[in-house]
């Protein structure tokens, strides 16, 4: 056995598979695009190696796609496979990533959780723990799992990221702030402090701030995974989308936003998409831009792997026209919510089900519709998951639906 980067053991006698995991580990943690080739070259240093074949198989997994839900099985079934001699922690791990890929997300959880109180400085558990965490809306566990081991990890930056996201998520705006530029002080390649920071100045109307902020450390994304680089600049867009600088808010989104996507990536894709009605809402004609992103989305219809990015597909592929995909995508949310996992039963079907309908008729102009289908899921939003900055999206369009349906109300009601 050898110790990898945080201090931690890996069931493995190759020095080439730990330098490879060490890359990995750094790699996840800063969201850099070369996440896939180092734990991809560790496998290959160590075929045998139980915990890089589990952490290749949540690579894969966080993609939250078909495609690469599928890469991740051989990997699953070979960390099986190797697991009988491994550490408590590399077991426990690979039960979390089996959880995970069969959907049972209580339990992954769970099993990060016992990770992360017997082996603090793990910090990929931690990552996935907040993964999980924020994609059920529960802003206070998506903190206390970082926080808890932040005494174990007092110097890493990378952490102070993951905490003062949570801190943000909680409304704990100044320690997150301070956090996060603490975070960013002790090392500037730090692209989800830079986030963190970005989630304040923009909940506290601090715009011409955070532009200065996010343009500054903009040179430092380029080594990032797509799904944080459009994010980044999204946040940035969000910016200029306050200050009114339309013609700026379209040149980041053909240029950094979907111009710089990797239109296969869920991710990617729900960043677009909500920048495009944000557009909208704002009374701007976003062109054939729709058409553009529809054009990926007929995988996505029956994929279902998260209710946060169906209610954009479908509102996406709504407004392209696509209306057989709509019926189809609709139908097809409704029989997943009956099959779906009981912990996850009950926000599919009681919050998922009524906003995408809503989201569908406001795309389509049935305001009275949009109205009906999302005012009672309006408190409810934070179990799709997703951040403050992305939820308020949806009431958003809650707001536009209500205007648009008076006017619409009054003229009908002026022509009868």
């Amino acid at each position: 056995m050898l110790k990898d980067s945080q201090e931690l053991l890996v069931t493995t006698d190759s020095p080439d598979a730990i330098a490879a995991i060490n890359r990995f580990i750094d790699q996840a943690l800063f969201y850099g695009k070369d996440a896939e080739i180092a734990i991809l070259q560790a496998i290959t240093a160590d075929p045998t190696c139980a915990l890089a074949h589990a952490y290749a198989a949540a690579y894969y997994l966080s993609q939250e796609n078909k495609i690469a839900w599928q890469q991740a099985q051989p990997h699953l079934q070979t960390a099986q496979k190797n697991s009988a001699k491994i550490t408590n922690r590399e077991q426990l791990y690979v039960q979390a990533i089996l959880a995970w890929a069969n959907k049972e997300i209580d339990v992954a959880i769970a099993l990060h959780e016992e990770i992360t109180n017997k082996f603090p400085q793990d910090l990929i558990s931690v990552q996935q723990g907040q993964y999980h965490y924020f994609y059920l809306g529960d802003k206070e566990r998506l903190l206390q799992i970082a926080q808890k081991v932040l005494p174990a990890n007092p110097e890493h930056h990378y952490l102070y990221g993951m905490v003062a996201f949570g801190l943000e998520q909680c409304h704990q705006l100044a320690a997150a702030e301070a956090m996060a530029r603490k975070a960013t002080a002790m090392n500037r390649y730090n692209p989800w402090a830079h986030h963190a920071v970005a989630h304040v100045l923009e909940t506290q109307g601090r715009v011409e701030e955070g532009i200065a902020w996010m343009e500054s450390f903009a040179d430092t994304w380029d080594n990032c995974n797509s799904m944080l680089y459009t994010h980044n600049w999204w946040h940035v867009a969000l910016y200029y989308l306050e200050r009114g600088d339309i013609e700026k808010v379209l040149s980041l989104y053909d240029i950094h936003i979907w111009g710089c996507a990797n239109k296969r990536s869920p991710k990617d894709q729900v960043g677009a998409i909500s920048l495009l009605l944000r557009l909208e809402l704002r009374g701007v004609n976003v062109g054939s831009r729709w058409q553009e992103i529809s054009a990926y989305l007929y995988p996505r219809i029956h994929e279902h792997a998260l209710p946060f990015q169906d209610l954009h597909y479908v509102y996406a592929i709504a407004k392209a026209g696509f209306t057989n995909w709509v019926n189809q995508m609709l139908h097809s949310i409704e029989q997943h919510a009956l099959s779906v996992n009981p912990f996850l039963r009950q926000g599919w079907i009681e919050v998922a089900i009524p906003a995408a309908r809503g989201m569908v008729a406001h795309a389509k102009g049935d305001f009275n519709t949009a109205i009906t289908q999302l005012k009672p899921v309006l408190p409810r939003l934070h179990e799709i998951g997703g951040s403050h900055a992305q939820r308020v999206l949806f009431k958003q369009v809650y707001q536009d639906a209500l205007l648009l349906a008076e006017k619409q109300n009054w003229i009908y009601g002026i022509t009868a």
